[in-house]
């Protein structure tokens, strides 16, 4: 991942802190910070009822948040969506045209409608099959992370 064009040119990335069945990209923090990258995750915003980037600068602002899910503690500053050059998608499926399949409550689609980097699904090999359903709202990521490749999502 970090010999990817896409995380050397990226200026700021979102990631997520994982749930215990997903991979753990917050080990790319440190790699961020000393790239001099913003580097952001979900916080969920109640005013809202969504969710939205916040800057981290150390592991120990990330606390627990809604749904048990932790996320950066108030005091992190907010980072527009429509800034980010990179994100990172969790996700309990991806197929290999860029669909994704959350956990059934549509908040990671919501913000990944609202931003314009490369949007890029994180999964374990298993997780990938063939084909998922898509509903209208649903938002497809342009390229899939797994612990052994990259993999550009197909358009069709």
């Amino acid at each position: 991942m970090l010999q990817h064009s896409l995380w050397r040119s990226a200026q700021s990335v979102l990631l997520f802190a994982p749930l215990k069945d997903e991979l753990d990209v917050t080990e790319l923090l440190p790699e961020g910070w000393r790239e001099s990258k913003i580097m952001a995750v979900p916080r969920f915003d109640f005013a809202s009822g969504s969710y939205e980037a916040a800057q981290l600068i150390t592991h120990s602002q990330l606390v627990s948040g809604r749904f048990g899910v932790r996320e950066p503690e108030a005091g992190c500053p907010a980072v527009p969506l429509n800034q980010l050059d990179l994100i990172l998608v969790p996700g309990v499926g991806f197929d290999f045209a860029g669909r994704r399949l959350g956990r059934g409550k549509g908040f990671y689609d919501r913000l990944l409608a609202q931003v314009r980097g490369h949007k890029c699904g994180v999964a374990f090999e298993q997780q990938l099959v063939a084909e998922l359903p898509e509903e209208p709202h649903d938002v497809r990521v342009d390229s899939i992370l797994t612990p052994t490749r990259w993999l550009s999502a197909r358009v069709d």
